[in-house]
């Protein structure tokens, strides 16, 4: 996918909820993997020209696997020690420094408790609510007023998926949402984006992607439900663009008002170009 694509996209989605206001200081949410740097990208270079004037940083989460003891390591996977080493975040300080945008690594224990500490055996959910509070906690020392998480369509559709299967409602999370605790809001500008594009961009541009070196990484609900949708896609072409039409047409609680503006494009654009994705 060309950056003029991605450009595009992302301001779709701007425009349509309304994600960016004059005055904001955004701050992305960098694990170091290809969507969240796709994300520093767009929104990089829609800062350029975009009407209302905002500013950028970048903030990444370091979970500390490195602090792990080589017994913890060694039973959790017998690579999570080197995968840890490896885990170099220089590239990305690099790629700010291009692209002119202030960096912050926030270091903590988040390994260490869940893995040593409780020895939690899914991770996944206290994970993330650690990891989004320490991001809140640095955004709003940084004096930002969002968080720009990098979640493209492909999760969107399989949240919903997930939200089915497990808890038996149809929910997925939203464009923007307003922290009342914080003050703070979160905004994903990437809603209309697919990670097939996203893949694209990312080996186009040569993007510094991070190995994650989470034990756990692909051995998640999250991961299975990706493979379903991709069979499901795979046996009926077309049912990925007819489930998330599903879900940003279906007035879900907590989503904002959608402007249309840019809707019909959008649906021709899924039915002339989508890319096509293997198994």
């Amino acid at each position: 996918m060309k950056l003029q694509r991605l450009l595009s996209l992302t301001r779709q989605a701007v425009d349509d909820y309304r994600l960016i206001q004059s005055g904001d200081k955004i701050a992305i949410g960098i694990s170091g993997g290809k969507d969240s740097l796709t994300l520093l990208y767009a929104l990089q270079g829609l800062r350029r020209f975009y009407p209302e004037p905002f500013e950028l940083c970048a903030i990444t989460v370091d979970l500390g696997f490195q602090a792990l003891s080589p017994e913890v390591s060694n039973r959790l996977s017998p690579t999570l020690s080197s995968d840890a080493a490896a885990f170099d975040l220089k590239p990305v300080q690099e790629l700010c420094d291009e692209l002119n945008v202030p960096y912050t690594v926030v270091p903590t224990e988040i390994g260490k408790i869940l893995f040593e500490t409780r020895q939690e055996s899914n991770p996944c959910a206290l994970c993330a609510k650690m990891r989004k509070g320490a991001l809140n906690e640095a955004a709003l020392k940084l004096g930002c007023n969002k968080i720009a998480y990098a979640h493209h369509r492909d999760d969107l559709i399989d949240t919903m998926l997930l939200s089915l299967i497990y808890e038996g409602r149809f929910y997925s999370f939203s464009p923007k949402t307003h922290l009342d605790k914080t003050g703070l809001t979160l905004i994903r500008p990437l809603i209309y984006v697919q990670e097939a594009d996203v893949i694209g961009f990312k080996n186009k541009y040569h993007l510094p992607v991070c190995k994650n070196p989470c034990p756990v990484d692909g051995k998640t609900k999250r991961e299975y439900v990706k493979q379903l949708t991709r069979k499901l896609n795979h046996d009926s072409p077309g049912v990925k663009d007819r489930f998330f039409h599903a879900i940003i047409d279906g007035n879900n609680p907590g989503w904002p008002e959608r402007t249309d503006r840019h809707l019909k494009n959008l649906i021709h654009s899924d039915l002339s170009s989508s890319p096509k994705e293997e198994l």
